[in-house]
């Protein structure tokens, strides 16, 4: 299990997350060790450009949102370089990106799942 899948856990139990995720695949959206702030999410809400928390085909991602399909209520997530990780359904979008060191991430707020629990640091 990876770092990702224990914020998901966290997440998935109502928490609200910052964390700091390494890698390059969401440059400049997200750098490498930036905090990330992360929410339980209304799935039904997301649009192309979120930045959500999302398990595709086993593995969790810190990804965006590049396509939504509402009749089969799933989404697509891709990196910001353009590769795609292919369609998950709404109950694997664990959370939504409020914010990337402290600057918040547009509409984010609007698409909170209810009423989070306090803020959890990993």
């Amino acid at each position: 299990m990876g770092a990702l899948d224990a914020v998901a856990g966290r997440v998935t139990g109502g928490a609200t997350v910052a964390f700091r995720p390494s890698g390059s695949s969401m440059v400049p959206l997200i750098r490498s060790r930036q905090e990330v702030v992360v929410t339980p999410v209304d799935p039904t809400q997301l649009e192309v450009g979120d930045i959500v928390l999302a398990r595709v085909a086993g593995t969790v991602y810190l990804h965006l949102v590049s396509a939504v399909d509402p009749t089969k209520n799933r989404v697509q997530i891709s990196n910001n370089r353009g590769r795609i990780n292919g369609w998950t359904s709404h109950d694997r979008v664990f959370g939504i990106c409020l914010s990337v060191d402290g600057i918040t991430r547009p509409r984010a707020a609007a698409k909170k799942l209810g009423e989070s629990a306090q803020q959890q640091d990993v």
